[in-house]
C-alpha cells in the first residue's frame, strides 16, 4: 500500500512541475509589460526600469524561472545579505524557518510564495486565501446536492429500468449534461429569481456574506447560495444518475448477487449491502474528479450570479493583466486537483484492493 501511495505521490509532483513550467513561460512571453500597467502610459522609462527591476523581469527569463520555482519550493535558497539580490530573503515576502546556512546562503523551509498582485500590491495568497473559502462552500453544496440526488434517482432509475420513470430521467439527465453552465445559469437566475421571485424571495445576484442594512456589518446569507450551487451542480447530477444506474445494473447481474438471492437474503440488504457496495468504485471516481473540477470550473457561474469567488478573481485578473494573481490561482487549483485524485486514487486502493497491484 505504501508503494502504491509513494508512487501516486511522485506523479502528481511530476504533474506539478510540468503545470508550473507552462504557466510561467506562457504568461511570461504573452505582449504586455506590467511595469507601464501598473504606471500608466505616460510613465517615464527610468520608472518603468525600477520596477521591472524590483519584480525581476529585467533578468534573464532562465533565471526568472529558476527564481520562480526557489519561491515556490517549500525549501529554497536565499541570500541573506545583499538586498539588492534577487534572491534576497526578504521578511515581508517570506514566512520561513532557517534550517542552515552556507556562508552568505541561507536554506530556509517555508510556505510557497506566489508573488505579489501587479494592482494591489496584496500577497497573492491573501488574495486566494480570501476567496477560495467562497468557491468551496458553493462546490461542496453543489457536489453534496448531486451526490444524495443523483445516487438516489440512479437507483430509482436502475430498478425501474425501461418504464417511463426511466425514460424521464434519462431525457433530464441526457438535457442536464447538454447544457452550458453559463446559458444553465442565465435561465435558473432568470426564472427563479425573477420570474417567480414573488414566491421563492431568492435574489438574482448575491453573495455568501451580505451587509447587514442596519449597519452591524455582515452576516451570512444562505439562499444567496441555492441558485448558484443549483446550477453548478446540473451536470454532475445527470453524470451521477447514468454512472449509478449502469453500475447498479452491472452488479445485479453479477453471480453473488444471484447466489445472495438464493440465500433469501432481503432484496433491500442485496442492493444495500452487496450490489450498491460493489458499484461504488466508479462513482468514487467519477464524484471525486467532479469535485476538483467545481473547484476549478465555477468561473461563469460565480460571474453570472456575482459570487465573489476564485472565479471572480481569475475574471477580474484577467481584465487588469494581473498575471501573478491568474498564474498564483491557477497553480492553487492545479494543487487541488492533484491532491484530490491522489486521495481518490488511495480511496480506490482501499475499495477494490486489485488496484493497489497496478
Amino acid at each position: 500500500m505504501l508503494n502504491y501511495i509513494w508512487k501516486r505521490f511522485l506523479y502528481g509532483i511530476l504533474v506539478l512541475l510540468g503545470v508550473v513550467t507552462l504557466v510561467f513561460f506562457l504568461f511570461n512571453i504573452l505582449p504586455g509589460d506590467p511595469a507601464r500597467m501598473m504606471l500608466g502610459q505616460r510613465a517615464d522609462e527610468e520608472s518603468i526600469k525600477i520596477i521591472n527591476r524590483d519584480l525581476g523581469r529585467d533578468k534573464p527569463i532562465g533565471i526568472q524561472y529558476i527564481a520562480y520555482l526557489n519561491d515556490l519550493a517549500p525549501i529554497s535558497f536565499h541570500n541573506n545579505q545583499d538586498k539588492e539580490s534577487f534572491w534576497y530573503l526578504d521578511p515581508s515576502k517570506y514566512n520561513y524557518g532557517t534550517l542552515f546556512r552556507i556562508g552568505t546562503t541561507s536554506v530556509v523551509i517555508k510556505a510557497p510564495y506566489l508573488r505579489r498582485s501587479y494592482q494591489s500590491k496584496r500577497k497573492v495568497s491573501e488574495i486566494i486565501s480570501s476567496a477560495f473559502p467562497q468557491t468551496a462552500v458553493l462546490a461542496v453544496t453543489a457536489m453534496t446536492f448531486a451526490l444524495l440526488v443523483g445516487l438516489l434517482l440512479g437507483i430509482f432509475s436502475a430498478l425501474h429500468k425501461d418504464t417511463w420513470i426511466d425514460r424521464i430521467t434519462l431525457l433530464l439527465t441526457t438535457t442536464g449534461m447538454a447544457l452550458p453552465s453559463f446559458f444553465a445559469a442565465i435561465i435558473i437566475a432568470w426564472f427563479f429569481a425573477y420570474v417567480l421571485s414573488d414566491w421563492t424571495h431568492l435574489n438574482m445576484t448575491g453573495n455568501l456574506y451580505t451587509v447587514d442594512d442596519y449597519g452591524c456589518g455582515e452576516h451570512i446569507s444562505l439562499r444567496n447560495l441555492i441558485l448558484p450551487a443549483l446550477t453548478l451542480g446540473i451536470r454532475p447530477l445527470s453524470v451521477l444518475v447514468q454512472l449509478t444506474k449502469s453500475s447498479l445494473l452491472e452488479a445485479l447481474s453479477q453471480d453473488y448477487v444471484r447466489t445472495a438471492r438464493a440465500k433469501g437474503i432481503s432484496n433491500r440488504r442485496v442492493i444495500v449491502h452487496h450490489a450498491l457496495r460493489n458499484a461504488m468504485n466508479p462513482i468514487v471516481t467519477s464524484a471525486s474528479g467532479w469535485l476538483a473540477g467545481l473547484l476549478a470550473g465555477a468561473v461563469f457561474v460565480e460571474y453570472v450570479f456575482d459570487w465573489k469567488g476564485m472565479g471572480s478573481v481569475i475574471v477580474d485578473a484577467l481584465e487588469k493583466y494581473d498575471f501573478p494573481v491568474v498564474m498564483g490561482s491557477i497553480l492553487f487549483i492545479c494543487i487541488l486537483l492533484v491532491v484530490i485524485n491522489i486521495l481518490t486514487d488511495i480511496l480506490y486502493g482501499v475499495l477494490d484492493p486489485r488496484i493497489r497491484l497496478k
